[in-house]
């Protein structure tokens, strides 16, 4: 007979569980770091300052609060001699050295202030500002406006009826555009919302004037725009938007080029292919090179890039580090682990041939949860669900676990597969991991094949086969898992977002009776029904195993295809679905039409529905709601 074991003890109150919550929040996150110029002092010391800005979760304000931090360095060129804080810790708060009314001036629409498009960026002369910008529409009115005056009654008819306008020339400006209805101006998708047409804005700081620029081709999107040396042009990233825009956020693979404008004769100069996608463009210290990066078009949304870029993810045996800045060989790096929040350390560039001298300074020092303790797993799928035109191909898996555990205990587990499906989860500090591990759960991280860092033909070998290679690697990545004899193989969830969720969904349907638990956020769950709703609906064909082109016409066969791989399934295990009211991603038609199937098939489901929020879900109120509501859930439905 098997030995009987004791379930491990789980904090299971939603008052505790809300203040570990908030205990955890206190832990601020690292967004930027700028470094100053080198300034050497009476007595000849050489230093700099650090300044950087960090945000963390205030739950009593429901909003993410920005505040900045600023250190001095004293170095000698090569190493750190000495350093430490500069000043308080300030709360930014849209102070403003001089405020320009940019509505009274009519120049252009709302200001980008995105990631995508957005830059705020200074001249090398530091007189003028760079930034991006909608561009500005012209008011339009309807075919029957009356509008009264002082001394009589100024009537507008359609311009199309010569008749009117030459009777009434003073009123009726033929170039005056009328409307009836309201014109739809399609935008670039989830998260980029209303944002359709960007212009290029150059500000003069002394004299106020906006030049909005010229010359840019009409038919792509400028964004990410930087002055080229001596400020006489600019260097940005257009994005074609014919015949229509595609979702952009997270889809690296959009069409676009690097272009250059000469700012005097107003010269547009493309500089890229134009059958590639680009991102991110760099100007090199010696202001004689531009990198950037570069893949192909379509496919997977994120794959591997071409030619060379500063690595800003790296994974070591502390954790992740992400580079924020580098300054004259002087870097400034963020790291964290699963178990242990952000801390921000500087260091010098050493020479070549003696990176292993590599030294760093703590500048802010944050201290490893001590009852959290995790670990990295790789994976080699058996030879019958190798891929035979990818073979050979691994993954892996991170596993946290409470350190402490009571002798003869075993552990509930919780697996948590990525979105994307192109994406990765690095040995990062994550909020919700944490909590649950502090609640007492196990979690596991699982990055299938089709994740990336692992190569191109990792990328490759998903398309064509979701919702049976990845749900198989995650469903492997658990029993090696609960074969350590850890775990609790009666309690076990799983908990995914977009093509998490998606798996999610899958695991339940392909395993029935294995998962008694299931969480999914904004989940992907009918291909053939998302395609006509989402503003990524290549995503849908290629991941499929099609190619995508503008003009496609889905035949009855792809469609039967894309359904055959959707997890609407016969399912018997209690979900719980999350919906973003403003997700264009997976937009919430997948996630009621999810429900009501459950609901028909009389599966215990809930549906939690956020106003305001897109596909991530990452506003404050909704993001702590959601949590607590999913650990809620998985506690009651795994019965501990």
């Amino acid at each position: 007979m098997p030995c009987p074991h004791v379930v491990f003890q789980v904090l299971r109150e939603a008052a505790e569980i809300a203040q570990l919550y908030r205990d955890q929040c206190r832990f601020p996150a690292l967004c930027r770091a700028d470094v100053g110029p080198v300034i050497t002092s009476r007595y000849g010391g050489q230093y700099c300052n650090v300044y950087t800005e960090w945000t963390q979760r205030d739950l009593e304000r429901n909003e993410n609060v920005k505040f900045c931090r600023q250190y001095i360095v004293f170095h000698d060129d090569k190493s750190v001699v000495y350093s430490g804080p500069s000043g308080n810790c300030t709360e930014i708060k849209g102070e403003k050295l001089k405020c320009l009314n940019l509505t009274t001036l009519s120049k252009h629409g709302k200001v980008y202030e995105d990631d995508q498009f957005g830059c705020m960026v200074w001249s090398h002369s530091e007189t003028h500002l760079l930034y991006v910008a909608e561009k500005k529409r012209p008011k339009t009115e309807s075919y029957f406006q009356v509008t009264n005056t002082d001394d009589h009654t100024k009537h507008f008819f359609a311009p199309s009826d010569s008749r009117f306008l030459n009777s009434c020339p003073k009123y009726c400006p033929p170039n005056k555009p009328y409307i009836t209805g309201k014109i739809t101006c399609s935008d670039w998708g989830e998260a980029l919302v209303n944002k359709s047409s960007p212009v290029l804005c150059v500000l003069d700081i002394e004299s106020s004037n906006i030049t909005v620029l010229e010359g840019i081709p009409a038919n792509i999107s400028p964004g990410q725009a930087f002055w080229s040396p001596s400020d006489t042009g600019l260097v940005f990233v257009g994005w074609w938007h014919e015949p229509f825009r595609l979702g952009l956020k997270y889809c690296a693979n959009r069409r676009s080029s690097l272009f250059y404008v000469d700012l005097a004769s107003g010269k547009c100069e493309q500089l890229s292919s134009n059958s590639s996608a680009v991102c991110s463009p760099r100007l090199s210290p010696d202001h004689c090179r531009i990198v950037y990066m570069e893949c192909g078009i379509f496919g997977p949304h994120q794959q591997c890039n071409r030619l060379c870029m500063v690595c800003i993810l790296c994974v070591s045996e502390e954790g992740s580090w992400s580079l924020l800045n580098i300054h004259r060989d002087l870097m400034v790096v963020s790291c964290s682990s699963p178990n242990c929040p952000p801390d921000l350390r500087v260091g010098f560039l050493p020479e070549k041939g003696s990176e292993s001298k590599m030294s760093w300074v703590t500048l802010e020092e944050t201290q490893p949860q001590a009852d959290i303790s995790w670990q990295t797993l790789n994976f080699s799928p058996p030879p019958e669900e190798d891929n035979s035109q990818y073979p050979g191909l691994d993954f892996n898996a991170i596993l946290l676990k409470p350190k402490e555990m009571t002798a003869g205990s075993k552990l509930p587990l919780v697996v948590m597969p990525h979105g994307g499906p192109h994406s990765v989860l690095v040995s990062e500090w994550i909020l919700s991991t944490a909590v649950l591990c502090k609640m007492g759960f196990s979690v596991l991280l699982v990055n299938y094949r089709g994740s990336l860092g692992f190569g191109q033909d990792n990328i490759l070998s998903l398309p064509g086969n979701i919702g049976t290679q990845d749900v198989k690697d995650v469903q492997f990545a658990v029993d090696s898992v609960l074969k350590q004899g850890d775990f609790d193989e009666q309690k076990v969830a799983v908990v995914g977002g977009s093509h998490g969720g998606f798996l999610a969904c899958h695991l339940i349907g392909q395993y029935p009776e294995f998962y008694k638990a299931c969480v999914a956020r904004n989940p992907v769950t009918n291909l053939s029904s998302m395609i006509g709703c989402t503003d990524i609906p290549d995503w849908c064909v290629v991941e499929a195993g099609y190619e995508y082109n503008t003009d496609i016409h889905l035949e009855p066969a792809i469609l039967e295809q894309m359904l055959n791989k959707s997890p609407i399934k016969h399912v018997k295990t209690p979900v719980l679905l999350m919906l973003g009211e403003d997700d264009k991603r997976v937009p919430s038609k997948q996630g009621i039409e999810y429900y009501r199937a459950l609901k028909a098939l009389q599966v215990p489901v809930r549906l939690l529905w956020y106003p305001g929020n897109n596909h991530s879900l990452s506003k404050v109120d909704a993001e702590s709601d959601g949590f607590m509501n999913a650990a809620l859930w998985i506690i009651q439905h795994l019965s501990l």
